[in-house]
């Protein structure tokens, strides 16, 4: 199913061939995001992703989207923390009309003055907007909480100040510097032919700048005690986010963290939502979700509640993580959080698009591609025991952060209920 060719400039191209599709989806890859950006360069990823929606050479800004939605496709991008993409999809007949646009934006776009100015303030609209949504915001806060004055700890879309540092000769010298060939991937999946893919690929290949692949910011660590931060606004529920640092992607352990955030609180069966919502009805929304990086990694633990209910809640969560801490799932708990855990990847990997996410995110962060069939075969060997292990490696005090949005104007209370 899955191909991988390393053209002679260093561009990578890959697909995962699915002939019973009638689409195909379209990714151009880049391992570089936020992680990547020195203090006073935040948010440039960012902002270069938006900008090269903006016009290039050939096409104005309404004509790029008109390139792909005039096909009957659709055409996107995001930034995370150690990657920017730009995707596209469309029925597979029109797989080199996707690739042409794709390509143009990275090869062409002008990054007029006027526009550069004009997005500038658009980003900062959208920054405006996270934090009129508590329940964006207060991750922000937290991101800040656990990893304080380094790249992980900063926002994606960078703050007003950041922004207005950032002027159109440094985005054009930053994309032109590390959004090269040896960063740079070119994912399709869905139907269409490797070889098909390779050529038209190598076509626009030559005008690529080549260069060192640049070195993401280490995460650092000086924790020694439980870190509250609390955001006063008057909201009608409390937003809070608790979490703890973790392994890496490379870490062996991330299999059974899998496995522990699944009976933890991914799904309606775990243990935060039952004991949280369905036995005491005491948030509407509540979730835990692991998040896995190149160095590092983080759980985390989302709820919306009323702040009234907000003590007895973290004494809740807390009390569930000692329960893991103090002895292993049993046999069938293990064997459901296994079960769901394999089904969601086999449901999720119907789509081209999940397909070319998948591609692209296994070759940029382990250079290599995992087969589904491996991924299932080591969640199928995680044992009880290792998954309350992590538990006891990862849920300790002086890993604890918590984050709140809410209308208190101290923390000082909860503050007293942080340890473990």
């Amino acid at each position: 199913m899955y191909q991988v060719s390393h053209l002679e400039n260093g561009l990578t191209v890959a697909t995962a061939e699915m002939p019973h599709m009638t689409s195909v989806s379209l990714g151009l890859f880049v391992g570089v995001g936020s992680c990547y950006e020195p203090a006073e360069l935040n948010g440039v990823c960012h902002f270069i992703e938006h900008l090269l929606f903006k016009g290039t050479k050939k096409r104005s800004a309404k004509e790029i989207s008109q390139a792909v939605e005039g096909l009957g496709g659709y055409l996107n991008a995001f930034t995370s923390e150690e990657t920017t993409c730009f995707h596209c999809r469309a029925g597979h007949e029109h797989f080199e009309d996707l690739l042409d646009v794709l390509m143009d934006m990275l090869l062409d776009s002008k990054f007029d003055p006027a526009e550069v100015a004009k997005e500038r303030q658009v980003i900062k609209e959208e920054i405006a907007m996270y934090l009129d949504q508590p329940q964006h915001y207060v991750h922000e806060l937290l991101n800040a909480t656990l990893w304080p004055d380094q790249p992980l700890g900063r926002p994606i879309t960078g703050t007003e100040k950041s922004l207005d540092a950032i002027g159109r000769t440094r985005l054009r010298d930053y994309l032109q510097e590390n959004y090269s060939t040896s960063t740079a991937l070119v994912v399709a999946a869905g139907k269409v032919k490797h070889a098909q893919a390779v050529r038209a690929v190598a076509r626009y290949a030559r005008r690529m700048p080549r260069g060192p692949r640049p070195q993401s910011s280490r995460a650092s660590n000086h924790q020694q005690k439980p870190r509250l931060r609390l955001f006063t606004k008057e909201t009608e529920q409390t937003q809070m986010a608790l979490g703890f640092r973790t392994c890496s992607r490379h870490d062996e352990r991330r299999y059974a963290l899998r496995l522990l955030n699944a009976v933890l609180g991914e799904n309606m069966s775990s243990r935060l939502f039952q004991a949280v919502r369905e036995d005491r009805g005491l948030a509407y929304s509540i979730y835990s979700s692991p998040s896995f990086f190149d160095d590092t990694g983080d759980l985390v633990i989302s709820v919306g509640l009323d702040t009234e209910n907000l003590d007895k809640t973290v004494r809740l969560i807390l009390k569930e993580l000692r329960r893991l801490i103090a002895s292993p799932p049993g046999p069938g708990e293990m064997r459901r959080a296994r079960d769901y855990v394999i089904g969601q990847i086999d449901l999720s990997l119907e789509s081209t698009e999940s397909q070319m996410n998948w591609v692209g995110e296994q070759l940029l962060g382990y250079g290599r591609i995992f087969k589904p069939s491996e991924i299932k075969r080591r969640l199928r060997a995680v044992t009880g025991a290792e998954v309350r292990a992590v538990a006891c490696d990862f849920f300790k005090s002086d890993r604890l952060n918590l984050a709140l949005v809410s209308p208190l104007k101290s923390d000082k209370p909860l503050a007293r209920l942080l340890r473990l």
